[in-house]
Order: structure tokens, then sequence, then C-alpha cells
């Protein structure tokens, strides 16, 4: 979820400027980039003057500015990951910075196209080759290029996935932009989303009947900032056009009258020297102004100058500071004064907007060939050398070899998730100190635009403080309460002014608190947090367990387009980390293959001696877990009487509706397996019926997925191992006591 609407300056006040256009089509970026640099695809670089190429080089670098690079130096992650010789007299990395601010620019000019190395190679000298190869490389599994929804980018989605397995939490935009990438990159993917849909605090619904109807975004809704959002990238590959949010705000005082312009602007300009004093405040107090509120600051500036002493500018002043409060999702009581803006410097330029259809369209757009399972809300994620293992409500597990959670830091602080082993205790202690805030709101549809057109937002003043604090009681009231009083509120402005403010057709009250897969709306900065929480919260754990979500992201905490950028980030990572382990190591495939036939082994060796065996169903579980019915073991399903190693997984629903019938696998023995519990096992004993009854028990009950023996090894192998070491150490236990007893 995003801050407020309108256009952010000078901290998070809303300025309210002359009314710009209307529309603002993202595709108008097209056109500018072209005048710049030329159609679709640039013009061949050897082929310009030497000023032509000046002007050219001097144009991608302010494009590449733009996209957050520095001018004349490195990112810290292309300087870690060695883009570029830095030993030498600096030739080097000035030629690699204008060949990656020129790959960057050109990518750009037509986002909709997939930019390959032989279409850089054709408009730069060959003398730069290894530049090209270096830079190209960096930005692609980086996220800066290649990146979206068109319908080119999906087409080089790889044909098989020849590296590791990665299980997402969450199909918010973090968790879609990081599976895209991961796919893209070549891995296996599947996201478990707890929801009944995807898009997690981005959801937009239909409201109003027939003709008298709108789509409306319930959660995050403002595109903030359109320059170099990737979010524009998104709208521009999908053609969909932006409004332009307009900066005119007017303000009403609870009696309808209009806010006099001149009051309006000496109040405005008291919150902001109010904001410039808060900031020198902290510059002297130093460290010891992060035990110490934005809130209390403000207070204390206000009274030590006396501004805003009458009633009506205290009123106004309050619109203001609630306005801040609103963009925050938290009381100013809460914000620390050392660190509530340090992501300030950071903000998108540009206009602020909504998308035509609500942000649904980008949602859509990004589940296109991406695996979710719906309603697998996770409880448990387990995470060490042999893998991960991610355990959901009813039991189910699912392995794979690293994990993903994107959950919202809401439901991190809630602990419903719990994590084996325990989260690190710095990791621990960023999440308890990183605030999460709440925004909720109204969503109306009138018969008609009774406020007129030419205005997007408008405010009025309340004679209340503590109607700031209206969230924190809006979740546990009437939503029918909260309807009349919002509509007590626009009658009281537009009545005396002689319009009719006519009942709306539909009403939503949204409630992101009570929400438990999410337990708020976004993050802030509290007392005695810092921006570097932001980071320790992104810090992966033993390579195995990683994190996005907008409170990772340091930049661009609450906003959707940080959610979608941390997803590449995690996926690049992702990416990284899997070639330290098993590329960096020297892991052959032929070492791999060698290990998944010895896996293959034991796992045939587990089911000589089943723990438990009926019909076509046999299960194996660690001998030392005999009390615990949460313990996880194998199930093998034997069908026939043909032996048949089969790598793909079967969904029991398939077989059930008639895609795989049991009188159909009678002539032919293999196995399937999966992974359950203890209770789960004996639940399946007590089913009444025959082996088809149990099958459809296990659709039902467990939704489980069958494996065939080289994906049971390839995501089951921690359990595997653990299992058969487990049993050999009872054997072992056993005749040692056994020999005892001779003796």
């Amino acid at each position: 979820m995003d801050p407020p609407p309108p256009s952010i300056s000078g901290g998070r006040r809303v300025s309210r400027r002359a009314v710009k256009r209307t529309n603002y089509d993202e595709s108008l970026q097209d056109s500018l980039l072209h005048d710049h640099i030329g159609g679709p695809r640039r013009r061949n670089r050897r082929n310009l003057t030497a000023a032509e190429r000046q002007s050219e080089t001097e144009t991608e670098a302010m494009i590449a500015v733009s996209l957050g690079f520095p001018i004349d130096s490195l990112l810290d992650a292309e300087v870690s990951a060695g883009v570029v010789d830095l030993t030498d007299d600096g030739a080097a990395q000035n030629d690699y910075i204008v060949v990656r601010n020129h790959i960057l620019a050109q990518w750009r000019s037509n986002v909709r196209s997939y930019l390959s190395k032989p279409e850089i190679r054709e408009t730069v000298s060959r003398q730069y080759d290894h530049l090209i190869s270096s830079a190209y490389d960096f930005l692609l599994e980086h996220g800066y290029i290649n990146f979206g929804v068109s319908p080119a980018i999906r087409a080089q989605l790889p044909d098989e996935q020849d590296k590791g397995s990665v299980i997402i939490i969450g199909s918010g935009l973090a968790g879609l932009a990081a599976a895209r990438q991961l796919l893209s990159f070549g891995f296996k993917v599947l996201i478990l989303e707890g929801r009944d849909r995807p898009g997690g605090r981005v959801f937009t619904t239909k409201m109003g009947k027939n003709h008298n109807s709108a789509s409306v975004d319930l959660g995050g809704s403002v595109i903030t900032g359109i320059h170099a959002n990737p979010l524009g990238v998104l709208s521009r590959q999908l053609g969909i056009p932006l409004h332009n949010i307009r900066d005119s705000c007017p303000l009403f005082w609870p009696d309808g009258t209009a806010v006099d312009q001149r009051m309006d602007a000496e109040v405005d300009l008291v919150f902001n020297k109010l904001l410039e004093n808060a900031a020198r405040l902290r510059e002297v107090l130093g460290e010891s102004a992060n035990d110490i509120s934005l809130g209390s600051a403000i207070e204390r500036l206000q009274k030590l100058y006396g501004v805003a002493r009458k009633i009506e500018q205290r009123e106004l002043l309050d619109w203001h500071l609630a306005n801040l409060e609103y963009a925050n999702a938290g009381n100013l009581s809460d914000l620390s004064l050392a660190h509530w803006d340090q992501d300030d410097p950071y903000e998108m330029g540009g206009d602020h907007c909504f998308l035509a259809g609500g942000n649904w369209r980008l949602i859509h757009a990004l589940c296109e060939d991406v695996p979710i399972l719906y309603k697998k809300t996770v409880t448990r994620i387990a995470y060490g050398e042999g893998g991960v293992e991610v355990v959901v409500v009813g039991g189910q597990i699912f392995q794979a070899d690293m994990v993903l959670c994107t959950v919202p830091l809401g439901v991190l602080k809630s602990g419903t998730i719990k994590f084996d082993p325990e989260l690190p205790p710095q990791k621990l202690q960023a999440i308890d100190r990183l605030g999460f805030g709440l925004l909720n709101k109204v969503a109306m549809i009138f018969p008609c635009v009774f406020w007129g057109e030419e205005i997007d937002t408008f405010g009025c003043l309340s004679k209340e403080r503590t109607k700031r604090e209206a969230s924190l009681n809006f979740e546990q009231s009437n939503p029918l309460t909260s309807l009349h009083h919002v509509l007590s509120i626009l009658r009281g402005i537009y009545g005396p002014r002689g319009v009719s403010v006519p009942d709306p057709i539909q009403t939503i009250c949204t409630r992101w608190g009570d929400d438990p897969l999410s337990r708020g709306s976004y993050s802030h900065v509290k007392v005695g947090s810092s921006g570097n929480d932001y980071n320790v919260l992104a810090e992966n754990v033993k390579g195995r367990l990683f994190f996005a979500g907008e409170a990772t992201n340091r930049e661009y905490p609450a906003t959707m387009h940080g959610a979608f950028l941390s997803g590449l980030r995690e996926a690049s990572c992702i990416l990284q980390t899997w070639r330290e382990q098993f590329v960096n190591k020297s892991i052959s495939k032929r070492f791999l293959q060698k290990n998944l036939r010895l896996c293959s082994d034991i796992l045939v060796d587990l089911f000589r001696r089943p723990d438990l065996e009926f019909g076509i169903y046999s299960f194996v579980f660690d001998p030392f877990t005999t009390d615990d019915l949460n313990a996880m073991g194998l199930m093998r399903i034997t069908f026939g009487n043909f032996k048949y190693e089969d790598s793909r997984k079967h969904s029991l629903n398939e077989k059930l509706n008639g895609h795989c019938q049991l009188s159909e696998l009678q002539d032919q023995e293999f196995h399937l397996f999966a992974c359950v519990s203890r209770e789960g096992a004996h639940q399946v004993k007590l089913v009444s019926g025959d082996d088809k009854a149990r099958l459809h028990f296990l659709s039902k009950k467990f939704g489980l997925q069958l494996m065939g023996f080289s994906d049971t090894c390839n995501l089951s192998h921690s359990l595997i191992v653990d299992i058969s070491c487990a049993r050999k150490n009872h054997y072992r236990k056993l005749r040692t006591m056994h020999h005892k007893v001779h003796l």
C-alpha cells in the first residue's frame, strides 16, 4: 500500500499546486526516449560523429541516473560482482559505465521487446565486447533490463528448469516479481498463497452495477512517482494508460466553508518550517534523536515558536499533521525523529498516478505462466543444509532448495509463522523495532460525480485531534456507522453549496489490521528503529531462507514499486547463492546424478521394512519420533506389477478425474510418493472403503502432490537421509541391547 495520492515533497506533505492535465500516458516515455536515441532500436554508435556520440552519452547517463545509478561510479553491487577491473587507471571503469548506460537506455527505449547481446554488439565497437558481456549480464540478472510481462519477454522463458527449486510464500508484487525472474533464470518455482486470490495488499474489486460501476483499489492504489518506476514499465508493456493525480486539493471546514487560500498558504508554510526545524533539531541532538518521536519534537517546536495559536490555524495545522500520518500509516508519536524520512533521497520523480482499470491488471499479467497454489497458509518454515521444508495449515509439506518469504511485516510480527531454527536475534530485533501502520478505506461508488471532475482529492478539517487516530478504532466500528459518518462529512461539505449528495450504490470498508494475512498496511521507521532495519530484514539466512517485500526495501519502503523491486533483488540473490553453492563449489552434473541414484537406492531400501502398511499404501518414519503425531514421514503408493520410475508430479485430482484411473495402472507396477505426518497416515488407514476411497480422502483432506523417484529424491532428499540415518542408529541400539541381554 502506498502513501497518499497527491504529490509528495518536503518530507511527505501534500503539495497542492495548479491543476495539470488529467491523463498521463506512460507510453509517451517511448517517444521521449526515441527523440533522444532514435527509434525503437538505436542508431549505430560507430557511425556517429564525436559530437553526436558525446551528446548521446550524456543523455544515456541521465537515464541511468534516473534509474538509481551513480553518474560517474559503480553501484556497490557492481563492485561486488567484479564487473570490471578496478586496478587500472580508471579508464576501464569509465568505458564500462558508458556501455552500461548505453544498454540501459536502449532497453528503456522499447521495454516491450527483449534486448539481446547481439543487438548491443551491432551498435558498439568490437573492442568493448568484454564490457558488453559484463554489463549485460549484470543488468539482466539484477532486473534492470528484460523484466516484465510483454510477450517478447515471456517468450524467452526457458523450456527446462535446470537450476534449483524455490518455494515463494505470498503472491503479492514481491513474490510475483521474484517468481518471474527465477523462472527466466531456469529455477523451479512454486508460490504458496494463503488467500484465494493473488495480489496480497494489492486488491482491485469491481463495485456498482451495470453502467454505474468502477474498479476500485482497496489496498495499494497509487504509483508514487512514474519516472524510472518499474510499474510504469509494466503499464507500458501492457499498453495501459495512467491517470495523473492532480495536485489541486481544496480544503473545507466541517460546515462546508472553503478554507481561505491565504490562511491555507500561511499554515502550509508553518507546517514545512516545523519539519525543517525538526530536521535541524535531530542534527543537533545526534544519537539522542533516536529515542525521540517526530510528534513530540513538532509539539515542542510549535510551543517554542508560538505558531498556530488561533483555533482555525490549529485545526488547519492538524490537517497537515494528519496527512503526514496518513502518508506513514502511523501516528507522529510513533515515528522516529531521527529516521522517519530516511528514504526521501531515493523518492521516484514524476507524477503520481492511478492505473486505468486498477492495479489488478498488473497482478493478472504477472501471474501468467507462474505456478500458484491458493489457500495454502504457511505455519512453519524449516531450513538447513539439506534444503527447506514449508508446512501449511492441514499439515501438507513442501520441500525445495530455498524459500523466499514475502509475507507482510505485520505477519512476521504476529509470530504465526514458526521458523526452525529460530531467526537470528538481529533479524528478530529488526522485526520488532520497525513500525507497521494501519490505513483503511471507505470505498463508495455514487450514481454521479457530484464533487466535480476538475479535482482528484479534497480534504475536510476536524475540530477533534483524536480523530487523527481514526484507523485504530475504525476496524472495531460497525460498517454502517462508518458509512454514515463519511456521508455526513460529504453532505456537510456539499450541502451548503447547494449540491445534493446521493446515497451510494455500494460501499466497502476495509479491515487490513484484522486480516490475518496482512495485520496492517505498510511499514514505517518507529522510534528506536532506523533505515538499517530494512536491510537487516532483507538479509538471507544460511543461503536457504530469503526475504522480500516493501518492508525489506530501505530505499522504497511502503510502496508498491518497493515491493516489486525487492522481488527482483531477491531473485538475483538466489541466483548468486545457487551459483556459490552448486557451481562455484564445482559440484558437477555427474556428481549430482550419482547422488540422485544413491538417494533412490536409500528410498527403495527404506520401504523394504515399512512402519505402516495396508493395501497399496506404505509409510516410513523416523523411529525416534513415535510419540510425535506431527512428525513428517514418507508415503509410497504402489500401482500394478511393472516398476516404472516417473519423475513427473501427479495430481491426485487428475487421477480421480479420469486422467489416470486405477484400472489403467493395474498392468504397470510403479511407485508414487508424498510427504505425510504420522497423524495423516493413521487418518488414511481409518478411511473406510477401498484404495480409491483413500485416494479421494488424500485429495480432499491434504491436496497432496504425488511424485516419482526423481522428484522425491530432489525435493525430499533431507527427509530421506534423516529417516535412513535415524533407522540405522535405532537398529544399532537394538542390536546393542540384544547383545547385552545375551551376555
